[in-house]
């Protein structure tokens, strides 16, 4: 007999960063639903900070494009609204990070110094990897620190919900330094900051940066009884 937690293991299991869908379309109302399971995640006192922007077709094109559009230009200096990654890396974490990095461009066949296919990845994320949805999540400026942990809640509920129906996800921090771009063009008020962005859609399957699967540090290694 199956253990009763065997299927939703296979669903956190299956979840990965996929960076190239397919065009099937995700219709408006599946989308609500995944949203409506994420809003079940908790929240201190319920505050439930999360503001979602949905683009599709011709606003995500939009959008994608003037992004790329600056990207591309000379001295791009925009920042996030709030620091996403240290400004000094340090280990394990700069170990991980250059991992993930050498796994990614490794399975894309992209060579170590090649520059120029490294920025063409890179600039995948403003199309958001093809897929039929997009996403932009925001909060407002007066909430605490605390929102993002709340916040943390309500994304990792959407993946897992959007792998329940068969679909993937990728989150991008990419997009908070384009905040000047996407703010005015999404009516976002600068009472509120960009969280993050995200992509959703069926992944495709014969794309090789889709077979990456990183490692995951046994809990063992991260935990300490204390009895």
């Amino acid at each position: 007999m199956d253990h009763p937690a065997a299927g939703f293991a296979d669903i956190v299991t299956s979840r990965r960063s996929v960076r190239r869908f397919l065009p099937t379309p995700v219709p408006p109302d599946t989308l609500l639903a995944l949203l409506d399971l994420a809003a079940r995640a908790p929240s201190g006192v319920n505050t439930q900070p999360w503001q979602v922007h949905a683009l599709s077709g011709e606003s995500k094109e939009a959008l994608s494009a003037a992004i790329l559009a600056e990207y591309a230009a000379p001295g791009f200096e925009h920042q996030g609204e709030y620091a996403y990654y240290p400004a000094d890396w340090q280990e394990p974490y700069l170990g991980r990070r250059r991992q993930t990095g050498l796994a990614l461009y490794t399975q894309l066949g992209i060579a170590k110094g090649d520059t120029a296919r490294m920025r063409a990845q890179w600039a995948r994320n403003y199309a958001f990897f093809d897929a039929p949805v997009g996403l932009i999540f925001t909060a407002d400026k007066c909430l605490g620190q605390g929102s993002l942990i709340d916040y943390g809640g309500f994304l990792q509920t959407l993946m897992l919900a959007a792998r329940a129906y068969g679909l993937h996800t990728c989150v991008q921090a990419a997009f908070c330094e384009y905040h000047p771009i996407i703010k005015p063009r999404l009516g976002i008020p600068d009472s509120q900051f960009i969280v993050c962005g995200m992509s959703l859609g069926y992944a495709d399957p014969d794309a090789p940066e889709n077979q990456l699967a990183l490692p995951r540090i046994p809990a063992r290694d991260f935990t300490r009884f204390h009895t």
